[in-house]
């Protein structure tokens, strides 16, 4: 038992000038090096490179995504709709925490790459 893990791993190979940057910044951050690589992949900001269509898959992502929450929607607010017809709360739950996880990950990367379209917008 003792070769199992309960929670996936993910690894990476770095160069050692970015290694020896990171562990700096470990070091300067005074926090266990698994808080550190969590909280840096979560909670820090995102910046796409590129051009426009570089984006457009995550444009179409987030419009299959609108699609189907009003398909949600019309679901949960049609006049035939009863408590058979509905997901369970458990299902509801993980549906949440689902969407949650997904639109947060999307308005993060759309917030990297604003700066492709707020400068067309701004621009006089």
């Amino acid at each position: 038992m003792s070769n199992q893990h309960k929670h996936p791993t993910i690894s990476f190979r770095i160069s050692d000038a970015e290694r020896k940057q990171i562990e700096a910044r470990i070091l300067a951050s005074d926090m266990m090096k698994k808080d550190y690589f969590v909280r840096s992949c979560i909670h820090n900001r995102i910046c796409v490179v590129g051009k426009k269509e570089t984006i457009y898959p995550l444009v179409q992502t987030v419009n299959a995504l609108y699609l189907q929450l009003l398909e949600m929607q019309k679901a949960f607010t049609t006049p035939n709709c009863t408590p058979d017809t509905l997901p369970t709360s458990e299902a509801l739950k993980d549906l949440h925490i689902e969407y949650t996880n997904m639109l947060t990950a999307i308005i993060d990367l759309l917030d990297g790459a604003k700066y492709l379209w707020e400068g067309d917008c701004h621009e006089q």
